[in-house]
């Protein structure tokens, strides 16, 4: 439903509209400065956080960028950044702005939060208001959003005028670095408080890895057997203190989701095994020896929140080239003995899964296990698609869900990992909207009114990084996505994809908070998922456009206009729905994986 705007609001837009109705400061004093960092947007989003923001070239103020910022139901598309300032101080915000309902405002000023607005500016409209700060207050948060579902807004040239902070030293440089829990993929380090750090910033061989406003931190995504070295250094408003003696760890061998018998680099495939499509029926058997993991598709629940799964092979009427179950059983034992994994994918487009209560849980547990036994299967794939997953309202840290449907799935997956061991091959194919859209969205929001879904699938995949095989997130049938270089990106090209499998490789802020990064993955996890042909889904890419994608993310070369923020020759493959559907299209993915990788 879409917000009603304040009344008040509406009442007062015209007066404020009105220019010198805000009251304006004095000429600066000599002391005084621009505290706003990047204000005019010139260095992207740098200093900036946004819901949902980018920069464009046109129309701009001065310069040669402004910021755009698009509402929708449930987000205002709110920027902001936090300065600096004296206590008890006089201080100027000002910026210029076009659109309608575009508000500029200061807030945590110790004093009274002021905010300035517009209700129409087809033209660039300045907009100015002021505020003393409180006797303890030594930084203010600034902003510009819209309203709900109001189209884009831009703004520009954005500045807080006021004396600046007091200048300080740095802090000293941290002692005591410690290391504690160590797993096959993450290490936990401590280290004592130093007087006057505000943050303090944790490095890995020499590069930072994250930053964090307490003194404890936990370095995931690392490989098994691996020696680290760490170091740590103190920050503050005045800078940065030198690092830490270094501390070595070696991480665990490895057991978890790290599989020993997947090649190097491998190739996913979904098959059609309980329904037939246009792309026809193929048998097991059929599947050539590229395939190195196949998917069964589907496995699907009795009633959305049953929790029991039942795998219901394609019957003869459906499906006349079909199989018995002898000999679908013995192709699985023939395809293991080749060194290929073969799977039970739960959910796809028409399999809603909820597992709202503990008994759809366990039943879910059971009747998994029943099919992994009766067919002697290698694992598990879960494709939770549509409404599978959600967030409730209160759900707002992914590393702590609360939600049931996600809680009890996190619960049922770890079970059978338990029950079946290291062996035990876990993989999992989700769309973009609930991993990539958590850059930007998690739940409903700050302010309610999102999708609950945005970001759903991140507390599963981060609950169960040590145990997880394989990620293959479907970088098809989705809207435009934001990247790491907070712009938007599109299906249909090699751009798409390395935009996408950077944010998992690299990690992001989730929401756009940068006190709650979601870690990244290791690569051997990561897997891109593309559809095979046009038939297969929306977004399908060229060969030559798989082949830059390849080159950009192992090489770092043939990467076009995105900049990934590492090298992963260590990636692990690719994904595609379906084996039938590039059978259909003369095996032209398989054909582009194998001249790839050979």
């Amino acid at each position: 439903m879409e917000r009603s705007r304040p009344l008040v609001a509406l009442l007062t837009a015209t007066a404020l509209a009105v220019p010198g109705i805000t009251a304006l400061s004095s000429a600066a004093r000599a002391a005084d400065a621009d505290l706003a960092r990047n204000g005019g947007f010139e260095a992207g989003l740098d200093g900036w956080t946004c819901t949902a923001g980018t920069t464009v070239t046109s129309p701009v103020r001065t310069g040669t960028r402004a910021l755009q910022a698009t509402p929708a139901g449930g987000d205002n598309a709110r920027c902001s950044q936090t300065v600096t300032v004296q206590p008890d101080a006089q201080y100027t915000l000002s910026g210029y702005v076009r659109g309608s309902y575009v508000y500029l405002g200061a807030s945590g000023t110790g004093t009274t939060d002021v905010s300035a607005w517009t209700q129409s500016a087809p033209d660039w409209q300045r907009l100015t208001t002021t505020f003393r700060t409180g006797p303890s207050t030594t930084r203010v948060t600034l902003y510009t959003h819209g309203w709900y579902g109001t189209g884009a807004y831009h703004a520009d040239d954005i500045s807080l005028v006021g004396p600046g902070a007091t200048p300080t030293q740095p802090p000293a440089t941290p002692t005591g670095l410690s290391v504690g829990t160590v797993t096959s993929s993450s290490v936990a380090l401590s280290w004592p408080a130093v007087s006057g750090a505000t943050s303090y910033a944790v490095y890995r061989g020499g590069t930072k890895v994250q930053t964090v406003t307490g003194t404890s931190a936990t370095v995931t995504g690392l490989s098994p057997a691996t020696a680290y070295a760490f170091q740590v250094s103190a920050l503050n408003d005045a800078g940065e203190s030198a690092r830490s003696a270094t501390v070595d760890a070696t991480t665990a061998p490895g057991g978890g989701g790290g599989n020993p018998d997947l090649p190097a680099h491998a190739l996913v495939g979904y098959l059609h095994t309980t329904f037939a499509n246009g792309s026809g029926y193929t048998r097991l058997a059929d599947v050539p020896d590229s395939w190195d993991v196949i998917d069964l598709a589907f496995g699907e629940p009795t009633s959305v929140t049953s929790g029991d799964i039942r795998f219901n092979r394609c019957p003869v009427t459906e499906c006349p080239n079909v199989e018995s179950d002898a000999e679908f059983k013995a192709a699985v034992k023939a395809k293991q003995a080749a060194g290929k994994k073969v799977l039970i994918s739960i959910g796809g487009q028409n399999g809603q899964v909820q597992l709202t209560t503990a008994a759809a849980r366990d039943t879910f547990v059971s009747s998994v296990s029943r099919i992994i036994d009766e067919y002697g299967l290698d694992g598990l794939d879960i494709d939770f698609e549509g409404h599978s997953l959600s967030l409730n309202a209160d759900d707002t840290d992914f590393r702590n869900p609360k939600t049931p449907v996600v809680v009890n799935l996190i619960s049922a997956l770890k079970t059978l990992k338990a029950e079946y061991g290291a062996r035990f091959v876990l993989s999992m194919a989700p769309e973009t909207f609930f991993v990539q859209m958590g850059y930007q969205f998690y739940g409903t929001g700050k302010w309610g009114g999102q999708d609950p879904r945005c970001g759903a699938y991140l507390p599963v995949i981060h609950a169960l990084r040590d145990d997880l095989t394989l990620l293959h997130v479907q970088d098809y049938n989705s809207g435009p996505i934001m990247g790491l270089d907070n712009q938007y990106h599109s299906m249909g090209g090699a751009d798409f994809h390395i935009a996408m499998t950077d944010m998992l490789l690299t990690g992001f802020p989730v929401a756009g908070d940068t006190s709650n990064v979601f870690p990244p993955l290791r690569p051997d996890q990561v897997a891109i998922g593309m559809p095979a042909s046009t038939n297969a889904g929306n977004g399908h890419v060229a060969p030559a456009e798989v082949v830059k994608t390849l080159d950009c993310l192992t090489k770092k070369t043939n990467c076009g206009s995105y900049t990934t923020h590492g090298t992963w020759p260590a990636l692990r493959g690719l994904m595609t729905w379906s084996v039938n559907w590039d059978r259909f299209s003369n095996w032209e993915f398989q054909r582009t994986f194998d001249g790839y990788f050979g």
